[in-house]
């Protein structure tokens, strides 16, 4: 394990310092101007379309709009927005997390263009159904297949087995503190759950979703609040804190201020996916009538993840003061006792709840991806996707019993390869999502209330399946 942990960590110091902070910085900043900054200007129509979605049943199998963002919110709000954001801090400083947030400002952009494309490129499967994302659009706009596979065989493996493995590692930690429960006991415990919930098929997984992922992320927001109540006279030294150390860190931060920004980059990405290519893979099972209303409330969910749960973690963590920058407190263990701090010895059984909340509805958000992908895989899909389900309760058992910093690791790894395959493909299509977006502004400002997508307008319909001129 030590071995393969030192590996892993040398591939990762060349891949995140060299490579995907300029690829992933440089596509989010030219996605910013290329599309007039669309997280800025059409904020207002983010929140009307997912408020107007709440509720809202589809026929048949059919996923609604905000089913859809339910999923992939429930991948996206994990152990990354807890563990992950005190691992930021204690590695990076408290400047790692002025980092995060700005690779959310830039990673909206990003999210709209995969999400949007996702929608495009989607494939019909009868009785309101749809599926797609990266693999999808690779496939059947770029009409490059062996990519297309690469992709689907990468997002597998991250989302449904390396990223499982990290969120049943905290899991087991944050039950082990607050409880002693035994790891043995939590991977039992986690193995049927899951496959409780993975074998039931999409239909329970968005209805698992829609019902707990807005539950557990208001509740752990209230809590930051009622923190940040108790220390408000902190709050403006809490925030020239974040801005001087995000480009003077402390000096226990090895590497200064390039690992500041790194540290914050990896946790950020990791925890609002921004890119990797793994959102769109919801995005696209959503029944709209056209392809930007789906890609602008996925891309608000970038802001939601970050600017709101993260923050809350960090909020929490700065303000109670019980973190040391390079210290061995890390992670899960940090937040417990930054909670524990104010509301006592309860509160490292409430986190470990809240943990188990986030961390659950992040194993079967992470499954779906995998399941969506099972398609490109040569053979017969129906004994993959056996295969695959058994994989990823084999993966969840693993991760209760792995090291942390192995887990970690492999996610990054993995995070980056996926990153570079979905980027290599967004940036060639992105003028699609522009002539897509300019399409349903073009309505709106007609005065059209619900504007549809006809595919003749992009000038090029290779790869369109889902969408006929009379939908």
């Amino acid at each position: 394990m030590d071995l393969l942990n030192s590996i892993v960590n040398q591939i990762n110091d060349v891949l995140w310092s060299y490579v995907l902070i300029i690829v992933l910085v440089g596509c989010g900043i030219l996605f910013t101007f290329y599309f007039r900054f669309i997280q800025v200007r059409m904020l207002p129509e983010m929140l009307r379309l997912l408020t107007e979605g709440v509720g809202k049943k589809a026929q048949g199998d059919a996923i609604s709009s905000f089913q859809a963002f339910c999923v992939s919110t429930a991948s996206r709000v994990g152990v990354g927005n807890i563990a992950g954001v005190a691992i930021a801090i204690v590695t990076g400083g408290p400047g790692a997390v002025f980092w995060m947030w700005v690779i959310a400002f830039i990673g909206c952009a990003t999210g709209f263009v995969e999400s949007t494309l996702a929608q495009i490129y989607k494939l019909p499967r009868g009785n309101g159904k749809f599926h797609g994302g990266p693999a999808y659009y690779i496939q059947n706009a770029l009409g490059q297949p062996a990519i297309a596979r690469l992709f689907a065989i990468l997002i597998s493996i991250t989302f449904g087995l390396i990223y499982n493995s990290v969120q049943s590692n905290s899991i087991t930690i944050s039950l082990q503190t607050a409880f002693e429960i035994p790891p043995i006991a939590t991977a039992v415990f986690l193995c049927i759950i899951t496959s409780l919930v993975i074998f039931g098929g999409m239909k329970r997984i968005a209805q698992f979703t829609e019902f707990l992922v807005p539950i557990m992320a208001t509740l752990y927001i209230l809590t930051a609040i009622v923190v940040i109540a108790l220390h408000i006279d902190d709050v403006p030294a809490m925030f020239a804190l974040i801005f001087h150390d995000a480009f003077s860190p402390q000096a226990a931060v090895g590497g200064g201020l390039g690992t500041a920004i790194i540290t914050g980059v990896k946790r950020g990405l990791f925890s609002n996916e921004a890119g990797e290519g793994s959102i769109p893979n919801a995005a696209a099972t959503a029944d709209v009538t056209h392809p930007v209303k789906q890609g602008l409330v996925q891309s608000f969910g970038v802001y939601v993840d970050t600017w709101l749960v993260c923050s809350a973690t960090a909020f929490i963590i700065l303000l109670t003061q019980q973190y040391a920058v390079g210290g061995k407190l890390t992670g899960i263990a940090l937040a417990q006792a930054s909670l524990a701090s104010v509301f006592g010895a309860l509160a490292p059984a409430c986190v470990a709840i809240m943990i188990f909340l986030f961390a659950f509805s992040s194993i079967v958000g992470n499954y779906y991806y995998g399941e969506i992908n099972i398609s490109f895989y040569e053979g017969n899909v129906k004994l993959h996707l056996l295969c695959y389900r058994i994989l990823v309760v084999l993966l969840v058992l693993f991760g209760c019993l792995a090291e942390l910093s192995l887990v970690w690791n492999l996610a990054d790894l993995f995070m980056g390869l996926l990153c570079l395959t979905n980027l290599y493909a967004v940036a060639r299509l992105a003028k699609y999502a522009r002539i897509a977006l300019d399409s349903y502004l073009r309505q709106k400002k007609e005065g059209i209330k619900e504007p549809v997508f006809d595919p003749r307008d992009l000038g090029n319909e290779r790869g369109v399946h889902a969408w006929g001129v009379d939908k």
